[in-house]
């Protein structure tokens, strides 16, 4: 089974930081990406990381589908990864991690 602490810590602790930052901000998260993407150094950086967060997000599909749920499951978990890119990996692995304590706690009741 797979335990959720880790994944639950991160996403938290990391929603918690991204609220807080997007708080302060002086300009908007497109006016930022804008200006990250203006610099050679800094879009490098950038299109690293919607690399990584594509392959993630071929990962949950796959993962979805090998599981038994529809791609249109996993639709919200993409585009918060297409927004945010960190919190939707780690929602779905809390979201996995959920299901699958209650289908094996389930599994456990059905056969006491």
């Amino acid at each position: 089974m797979m335990s959720i602490a880790l994944p639950l810590t991160a996403l938290l602790a990391f929603s918690g930081y991204t609220v807080s930052v997007m708080l302060q901000a002086e300009q908007s998260l497109i006016d930022f990406g804008i200006s990250l993407m203006s610099r050679p150094d800094t879009a490098q950086v950038v299109i690293d990381l919607y690399l990584l967060a594509t392959l993630a997000g071929v990962w949950m599909v796959k993962d979805a589908r090998s599981r038994g749920q529809s791609v249109w499951s996993v639709v919200p978990y993409l585009l918060l990864t297409a927004v945010f890119v960190s919190v939707g990996p780690l929602l779905y692995l809390v979201v996995r991690g959920v299901r699958e304590r209650n289908r094996k706690a389930v599994d456990l009741a059905r056969v006491s």
